[in-house]
């Protein structure tokens, strides 16, 4: 039997600081067991993005300790979630010849022609967090998945690469290594969240994935089972918090209170009994039409306007028949599956992480969709011993080159007298 082994992630989101550690026991079916989890406050980060490094570090240490003492391990590495307006995403193109002419594409063309797809203008302060195949090219034959084997000169390949600030990566790189964790790889939130809620059959028809954080919406958009386009908006579930703080003039503390109490109200009720949730204002009862109807839904009808703006923007409308998948913490908002379908004139599902075992009272619920998907991450990368993104700082590479032109020496070695 195949020694298990632990991975671990850290979601690093506008309101939550979330810490997950899986133990792999079944290879070949690749199910998570989690033996432990726990989340923090976030403090010093604010729409995705660090902006004090003291207190960031601070919410990550709480989160990380919570967690390794819940699972009786330590944690050393971890795949880590990064997220911010900064990120951006372009669809590039790469084209070389097969080393081989006439011969069997290897997997060393492919690796040449994804980094050939990687040559684009981006500013010096912007990098390439992933570089994903949307689909291959052999000999003019379209819509290859999976090229290796196949026979021809001329390899092409469509690509999706995820953009970020290079100095917003560094200051996410150095809150985690201050804590004595190594980031294993960094992954876009709405690529995670995609990992641990989308069914292949979704990505192959074509979806939107919202995921709504407390400062931010990620949108990522699948077309015939690939990422197409990637996008964050920088509006989130804070800002329902604050109409509800505004509106009620309440606290924000109670205005997240009371939006978490509607979550099991029935809609048929006319006053909302707020008695028993421990507010600090002296508020009994508030009407359910009015906080609804007045507050909530034109904020979520906005944030739904916004995704539908980005969906016309990818030039994906009308191919992703899958409809809308929603899920982040914001996705617990009352109403929010009604109002997305009538912004979006689609189907709408809220989605929640699947596949995992264990400790999941807590995390089965939308609000951690990134977390378990981050796993799956390190579980893919534990697996084929490589990371998604390593190649960023090109130490793969070196130390491939490094090894074939050791393999050279000897053979030269071996033919000299």
């Amino acid at each position: 039997m195949a020694k298990s082994k632990i991975i671990a992630a850290i979601d690093i989101g506008s309101s939550k600081v979330a810490t997950l550690v899986a133990q792999v026991r079944d290879e070949e079916e690749s199910r998570l067991h989690i033996v432990g989890a726990a989340s923090a406050v976030s403090r010093g980060i604010r729409k995705g993005q660090i902006v004090n490094i003291e207190e960031a570090v601070s919410a990550i240490e709480e989160s990380i300790g919570a967690a390794e003492r819940m699972a009786g391990y330590n944690i050393s590495k971890a795949v880590v979630s990064i997220g911010g307006a900064h990120i951006g995403s372009i669809n590039s193109q790469g084209v070389v010849a097969v080393a081989q002419p006439q011969g069997e594409v290897v997997a060393q063309d492919v690796h040449r022609v994804m980094e050939a797809a990687r040559a684009v203008s981006l500013p010096t302060s912007t990098e390439i967090i992933h570089v994903i195949p949307r689909s291959f090219t052999v000999d003019g034959q379209e819509g290859v998945k999976d090229p290796v084997g196949m026979t021809g000169v001329r390899l092409e390949v469509a690509t999706h690469l995820v953009t970020g600030s290079t100095t917003a990566i560094r200051n996410l790189t150095k809150c985690v290594a201050e804590v004595g964790c190594d980031v294993e790889e960094i992954v876009f939130g709405g690529l995670a969240s995609a990992a641990a809620v989308l069914s292949d059959t979704e990505k192959e028809l074509g979806v939107v994935l919202v995921d709504i954080g407390g400062g931010t919406t990620d949108v990522a958009i699948f077309v015939e089972g690939a990422l197409s386009h990637s996008a964050v908006l920088p509006v989130g579930a804070k800002n329902v918090t604050n109409d509800l703080a505004i509106g009620l003039r309440v606290s924000l503390e109670s205005a997240e209170k009371i939006k978490l109490a509607l979550g099991g109200v029935k809609p048929k009720e006319d006053d909302v009994d707020l008695s028993g949730i421990g507010l600090t204002e002296e508020i009994n009862a508030v009407s359910y039409k009015t906080l609804v109807e007045g507050i909530i839904r034109p904020r979520l009808n906005e944030l739904f306007t916004m995704v539908a703006g980005e969906v016309r923007k990818s030039g994906f409308a009308g191919l992703t028949p899958s409809g809308l998948v929603i899920c982040g913490g914001g996705a617990q908002t009352v109403g929010i599956v009604e109002s997305a379908k009538r912004t979006l004139s689609a189907p709408v599902r809220v989605g929640i992480p699947t596949n995992i075992t264990g400790l999941i009272d807590d995390i089965e619920n939308p609000a951690f969709a990134t977390s378990v998907g981050l796993l799956k991450f390190a579980l893919s990368g534990a697996n084929e011993g490589t990371s998604h993104n390593k190649s960023r700082s090109g130490g793969g590479d070196r130390m491939a080159i490094a090894g074939m032109w050791g393999k050279i020496s000897d053979l030269a070695k071996s033919l000299l007298p």
